[in-house]
């Protein structure tokens, strides 16, 4: 069968892969749409993000959904033509987080398409994937492969959601409006923020965060001191999610937050220098959002009854033989904001 796999920065190929046998609890789920993410292309572009290194080829993809193929023994919950969602994150239920219900933080996981760990975990750009039961999510009838396959990054929202506290009523920052930036405001809305604020150096991105909700965005690139404003009087949000990944963003930020703020890292990839006096003097909360568990039942359940509108941020579906094609275009913030591959 064919697969995406990434062999080095920038050398991406379509390779024939064997085809895995389905076990006892697995299911075959022959793959429709695959959103491309922002670690993907950190693999595409640089080999890996931080001290995460790519150290041999390995299949990208973790944002998918499809149709079940096959059912090994002993599957009961799910059935051959059934459309799911497919959970990428498989946390071994042993270790001493796992038992503590941090399964985000298992020390023995397998998420699809990661080169965190040796042997790297295959991801699933590719024709069909072999899965446990339990990370196969259906999805009812109505909801497509391609709006499916939005679980994971809505799910990663929902995460930074419950890491920031109660929404209701509080004021909220977003920076960077790419895919999680713009759930993260959209899932802030449905949580009941009273006023959402994103800002981005893009206007095109910045339109997709109005459409899900935001009361006003802000484009820094064109208006650099845009957030001054807002740190009148040491500050006008109670919470700030960073979704950029970017270093420059978190100190304008952290000076418009109230004191007693929470910052909400969600993006990966940038480093800062932290204004440690400002953060102790305002006594700002720093806390941190990786990946997810159960919220991705959650998502799959927000997309299924239209509580959070995926489809407007599809901007297209590119055939697997053009993937190299569909890479580009998803690192083209001016002209896409989420792309994926069709299968």
């Amino acid at each position: 069968m064919k697969a995406v796999v990434i062999h080095a920065p920038g050398d991406l190929r379509i390779d024939e892969v064997g085809e895995e046998p389905v076990g006892t609890g697995e299911v075959r789920v022959r793959i429709a749409a695959g959103g491309i993410c922002g670690s993907d292309l950190h693999y595409f572009r640089h080999g890996g993000f931080g001290a995460v290194r790519l150290k041999a080829p390995m299949i990208l993809g973790h944002e998918i959904a499809g149709v079940v193929a096959e059912c090994g023994a002993g599957v009961a919950a799910l059935r051959v033509g059934q459309t799911v969602a497919v959970n990428p994150s498989l946390p071994c239920e042993a270790c001493e987080y796992c038992r503590k219900g941090l399964q985000n933080h298992c020390l023995d996981m397998r998420f699809l398409g990661s080169a965190m760990r040796w042997p790297h975990v295959q991801g699933g750009f590719r024709e069909t994937l072999v899965c446990r039961e339990t990370q196969a999510v259906p999805v009812p009838d109505g909801v497509s492969p391609a709006e499916a396959a939005f679980a994971e990054p809505l799910a990663v929202a929902l995460h930074a959601m419950s890491r920031a506290g109660p929404l209701v009523g509080r004021r909220v920052l977003v920076t960077g409006s790419g895919p999680i930036g713009v759930l993260v405001a959209a899932a802030a809305r449905r949580a009941g923020a009273g006023e959402i604020v994103v800002t981005d150096v893009l206007d095109a991105p910045l339109a997709f965060a109005a459409r899900v909700g935001a009361d006003r965005t802000l484009d820094v690139a064109a208006e650099p001191d845009a957030l001054a404003a807002f740190a009148a009087g040491k500050g006008t949000f109670d919470i700030m999610f960073e979704a950029s990944g970017s270093g420059a963003a978190i100190v304008p930020g952290l000076a418009a937050l109230k004191p007693r703020g929470v910052l909400v890292l969600v993006g990966q990839g940038g480093e800062a220098a932290l204004p440690v006096s400002l953060v102790v003097t305002k006594e700002i909360e720093l806390r941190g959002a990786f990946r997810f568990h159960e919220e991705f039942a959650t998502a799959v359940s927000f997309i299924a009854r239209r509580l959070v509108d995926v489809a407007p941020l599809l901007t297209g579906t590119v055939g697997v033989a053009d993937a190299r094609q569909a890479f580009e275009l998803a690192g083209d913030k001016r002209r896409a904001m989420k792309v994926q591959l069709g299968f």
